[in-house]
């Protein structure tokens, strides 16, 4: 049996513990017969059996990997710093702690011969970073665009059938795909951090949202809609890296009826990513949710489990502070930028 431990029990914590449960026999099978089992649940509510102390779970030494699905920088930074100083792995949701502090804690995890694992922090149960780290690791990656933001799609696809932003977003909100307060979707800061975490894996250098030219859709009408699909258009919240210009940028865009993220619609993911050898690959599922999003933790866990008391490279412990250039304006006489593919 191999012990593991969930940090915030909320809607991905616990998808972790149903993703257990219910694919126990297919997780089995990966490791050589043996069982996964959930020892602790560490939430501040009073949750049957969940402890609150995180020192009960990193003095266990069955503990092998604990998964922070809480969110926010705090305490998940000081939880996740306190287990891969103990040596145990870490899996992580949280795209706000890689954001911040993914390089040292990664560089933590080396120097302690453990790992700290992130792929359900961005496209949710999509396996983008383990494609970029592993798959295209040979690859030069020119570009990748994406929708990586379900609650802006869900949206911006209500509204192309007619509905205005407010109540677009009212029944975002009454379906639970949008938070009481919606700016991090909105406003293109959700978006901005995961396309900061694809840019600082693809270029080879650490780069912040912070430093993402961000712009929401707050601004997008129904009447946008009406106006680009004249011209066979629709309009998608893109997060965009360019690895020739060296920009990073979050913005609604046109998006041709020929491309593929045309007709990615409602809470789905797209993301589209171009090498120099593969040429275009596109990437597509559901970005968010309780279980697509708990499945990706779990098959991070996995990989942490097949490599105990090793270090597996997630591309963020050697990376250094770097700087990007601005994107270029649009064309003043324009609205939306358009997708360039």
């Amino acid at each position: 049996m191999i012990n593991i431990a969930i940090l915030g029990f909320g809607t991905i914590g616990s998808g972790v513990a149903e993703v257990v449960e219910k694919n126990q026999a297919e997780i089995q099978k990966i490791l050589g017969g043996e069982t996964l089992h959930v020892k602790y649940i560490l939430d501040i509510r009073d949750i049957p059996g969940a402890v609150k102390d995180i020192e009960t779970i990193i003095n266990d030494p069955d503990i092998k990997v604990v998964c922070e699905t809480m969110g926010g920088k705090e305490p998940a930074y000081t939880y996740t710093h306190l287990a891969l100083e103990r040596g145990i792995s870490v899996c992580s949701s949280n795209k706000e702690l890689v954001d911040a502090h993914g390089v040292e804690l990664s560089a933590i995890a080396r120097s302690h011969h453990c790992s700290y694992l992130f792929e359900a922090s961005v496209g949710g149960g999509i396996p983008l970073i383990r494609t970029i780290r592993e798959a295209c690791g040979h690859e030069k990656i020119s570009k990748i665009a994406g929708i990586l933001n379900g609650t802006c799609n869900y949206i911006l696809t209500n509204m192309k059938d007619g509905k205005d932003f407010d109540s677009a977003l009212k029944e975002a909100q009454e379906k639970g795909y949008a938070e009481r307060n919606p700016a991090a979707d909105v406003e293109g800061h959700d978006t901005a951090r995961k396309i900061a975490i694809l840019a600082s894996l693809i270029s080879g250098k650490k780069i912040s949202y912070e430093q993402v030219d961000c712009e929401g859709i707050t601004n997008v009408t129904a009447e946008d809609f009406v106006n680009a699909d004249a011209y066979g258009m629709s309009i998608k919240l893109l997060g965009v890296y360019d690895a020739g210009a060296d920009t990073v940028l979050v913005a609604p865009h046109l998006v041709p009826k020929d491309n593929a993220l045309y007709n990615v619609n409602g809470v789905f993911n797209g993301v589209m990513l171009k090498g120099n050898m593969v040429n275009d690959l596109l990437f597509y599922g559901r970005g968010a949710g309780k279980l697509p999003t708990a499945s990706a933790v779990v098959s991070d866990v996995i990989e942490c489990i097949k490599n105990i008391g090793k270090n597996i490279d997630n591309g963020f412990a050697d990376l250094e502070p770097g700087t990007i250039n601005r994107a270029p304006e649009k064309n003043p006489e324009q609205k939306f930028r358009t997708l360039s593919w």
